[in-house]
């Protein structure tokens, strides 16, 4: 028999699927749109796709399997999923958090199973921000691990039946950053990040952030599921969209990843557009696997990869950094945001 925390990873999984639809209403890219250049001056070939993270850290595309699973049989499955098709599509991959390996021995294997498929490949670990210095490093280990991801995720805990009620994260944070020897990457879990946040955690020295957008899974509204003394139902709407974070995110020095509600090609450009250097996809991808099967998103991935080029050759850009240049309008709700917020 399983345990609880394995039972409640799958449970995760079974409810972000049901809830997809929902949790997907909303497509926030849409208030943003790229003004058309006749003259791109450039080719499809010309194309590299490759991004630069950190030092040691480059990926091949600029859209990674962004965190999803682990900690269960189901979840082993999924990830051996996930694993074989970003070893055949040359794309790095995150796991969800490992906690749960680092308590259960027998939970292992549900993500080692994403080495043991993508021997090669970019594989980045997860925990949260309150992991111990040598939980970080055994996580790292665990999984040969190139990166690690400390997710922030205030308010999934706070919603959680079982969560965590105290929040002191930013010195760990320091610790961590400072004590590690593979990049660090500071993401939230689908609430986005605000100017300040931002701000405050460059001061400690993250330089690869990930803002993690409201648009995709909602782990609030999930827990809130799970939740049978307590309803927070009102925060289905809590945080920033991951557009309106990329905004709060321009003047940032740190590298910015973007994440959250991405469901097509385009919605990767205009991530690039607003100034992420890389783009994680989970919950789209994950909807994908259950519900139609690895085929189906192997074909999706494929397809992906076929239609990014052409996209960045649409807006005269060869590399992904370069859509920075490219011009864009905003409308509705996420102009009215940036005018509020002095980001335009």
């Amino acid at each position: 028999m399983e345990s609880q925390q394995a039972h409640r990873k799958d449970e995760h999984l079974s409810l972000a699927t049901a809830s997809y639809q929902r949790a997907h209403a909303h497509h926030y890219f849409d208030q943003v749109r790229l003004i058309h250049d006749a003259l791109p001056e450039t080719a499809v070939a010309a194309v590299d796709p490759t991004v630069q993270l950190a030092d040691g850290l480059q990926l091949e595309w600029p859209f990674y399997l962004e965190a999803m699973t682990g900690g269960s049989k189901q979840a082993t499955k999924v990830n051996r999923a996930l694993a074989k098709l970003a070893h055949k599509h040359h794309l790095a991959m995150a796991t969800g958090s490992l906690s749960v390996a680092l308590k259960e021995a027998a939970a292992q294997p549900s993500f080692t199973v994403v080495r043991e498929a993508n021997p090669d490949g970019i594989v980045i670990a997860n925990l949260g921000a309150d992991a111990s210095l040598d939980k970080a490093r055994a996580a790292v280990d665990l999984l040969a691990a190139d990166a690690l991801e400390l997710h922030l995720n205030a308010a999934q805990e706070l919603v959680m039946p079982e969560g965590d009620r105290q929040f002191y994260w930013l010195d760990n944070i320091t610790r961590l950053v400072d004590g590690l020897d593979v990049p660090v990457i500071v993401k939230e879990v689908g609430f986005g990040m605000s100017r300040r946040t931002i701000e405050r955690l460059q001061k400690v020295g993250v330089q690869l952030i990930n803002v993690s957008g409201r648009g995709g899974t909602n782990f609030a509204m999930i827990e809130n599921r799970r939740n049978h003394q307590l309803d927070m139902a009102d925060l289905a709407d809590w945080g920033q969209t991951t557009p309106e974070s990329l905004l709060e995110a321009r003047d940032s020095q740190a590298t910015i990843i973007a994440s959250g509600g991405v469901t097509c090609p385009l919605d990767v450009v205009k991530a690039g557009v607003l100034g992420a250097r890389a783009v994680g996809v989970a919950g789209y991808f994950l909807n994908i696997l259950v519900r139609d099967g690895a085929s189906a998103l192997d074909q999706v991935l494929t397809d992906w990869q076929a239609q990014l080029p052409r996209l960045l050759t649409l807006v005269g850009a060869q590399h992904f950094i370069d859509l920075s240049r490219v011009d864009y309008v905003l409308t509705g709700p996420l102009y009215e945001y940036a005018q509020q917020r002095g980001l335009v």
